[in-house]
């Protein structure tokens, strides 16, 4: 009798599971979101080959090269006091005035003049001197505000404030067609954290395509390297329309020089300023420069600390499953922590680290064994 019943216990267990299926998703993730929302923006995202999207207006030139364009960002990004700001200033007012100022030239359409600038890092009375400064460069009278731009110090909110501030003037103004944030990176609590770093940068896409226009950020270099700082600063490499360099001259720190780090159009040819008595850029004529590349420290000669580093960081937030997504991985951590290299550096790092068993993979996912990393010599 008891053996009947259990068979029929069986037979209505599995008459349950045929009529409910189990959703393998929802044991590893729940949608926070409604199914409606879902639906909206499923459709809002599809593209038709019906369709044709009109072309995204060009309004900043470097000589004929494109540099900004509506719907999109772009960086100026420098080591400290590499005059990044002078730089943004004259970019502002080649907008301000619709014209020429360095090598820039600007363009915006009728009913997007307007300019707001964000400065996180400066105080008032500095603030104040960058406008000055701007309106000079743009022609326009000093101690006289314009209608076109408007300028606001946000040094002494926190990062989540920040964002929200800016947010809401975008959301509750018209006419503005460029925007700047100096200091980019005062937008976050942590320039290492992955999901801020994100959360940022789509901001920033939904900033410039849902308002129809150009967002500029500064962000710093590390002090020792040309890499943008943190996780920040590859994912600002990695989605920017164009991401400029600003550097001090090795030959004359007086004079600075913008090159283009990374461009989706033409690059256009390094050129250079210096400042004046009156404090402002001017176009260094007949500015040459040369280029030379160094060779990369191997990443396999780096000291045992830097690798810790870099693993305890990448394992802590990540783990890894598929060898595609390690390099990957590998790739961004090293970059984060001032060491960007080809996948071909990180590919030959990771054999070594899986041969001397300080990466290895368990159950289809790569574990860290940092034991091992204090005991092997990588080479």
């Amino acid at each position: 009798m008891r053996r009947r019943t259990r068979q029929q216990q069986n037979r209505q267990v599995g008459m349950v599971e045929q009529k409910t299926p189990i959703n393998d998703l929802s044991m590893l993730f729940t949608s926070e979101f409604s199914d409606e929302l879902l639906k909206n923006c499923l459709n809002q995202g599809k593209i038709k080959a019906s369709e044709k999207p009109e072309n995204p207006p060009q309004i900043l030139w470097v000589g004929d090269c494109v540099f900004a364009t509506f719907g999109n960002f772009s960086a100026s990004t420098g080591k400290a006091k590499s005059k990044k700001t002078f730089n943004i200033s004259a970019i502002v007012a080649a907008a301000l005035k619709n014209g020429c100022v360095l090598n820039y030239r600007a363009s915006l359409p009728e009913g997007k003049r307007k300019i707001f600038y964000f400065d996180t890092e400066q105080s008032r009375f500095h603030c104040h001197n960058v406008l000055e400064r701007i309106l000079k460069l743009a022609g326009l009278p000093e101690g006289s505000d314009s209608d076109l731009i408007t300028f606001v110090g946000l040094r002494e909110y926190t990062p989540s404030l920040r964002l929200s501030l800016i947010d809401y003037a975008l959301r509750t103004s018209k006419g503005y067609g460029l925007v700047i944030i100096d200091g980019i990176r005062d937008l976050m609590y942590d320039i290492n954290n992955a999901k801020e770093s994100t959360d940022v940068m789509t901001m920033l896409m939904n900033w410039t395509s849902k308002y129809m226009l150009h967002v500029h950020c500064a962000l710093h270099l590390n002090k020792n390297d040309s890499n943008t700082r943190g996780h920040i600063g590859t994912e600002l490499e990695n989605k920017a329309e164009t991401v400029l360099m600003i550097s001090k001259d090795k030959n004359n720190t007086d004079i600075s020089s913008v090159s283009p780090m990374h461009m989706r159009d033409k690059e256009f040819t390094t050129f250079a300023f210096h400042i004046d008595d009156n404090a402002l850029p001017v176009l260094e004529e007949d500015y040459h420069v040369t280029v030379v590349k160094t060779k990369d420290q191997p990443l396999t000669s780096l000291p045992d600390e830097v690798h810790k580093m870099v693993l305890d960081d990448l394992f802590s937030n990540d783990t890894p499953t598929s060898y595609t997504r390690m390099v990957d991985l590998l790739c961004d951590y090293y970059a984060n922590h001032g060491y960007k290299r080809g996948k071909n550096a990180v590919k030959t790092i990771l054999q070594c680290m899986t041969r001397k068993n300080i990466i290895g993979k368990e159950q289809k996912r790569y574990v860290y064994h940092p034991e091992y990393l204090l005991k092997e010599q990588l080479v």
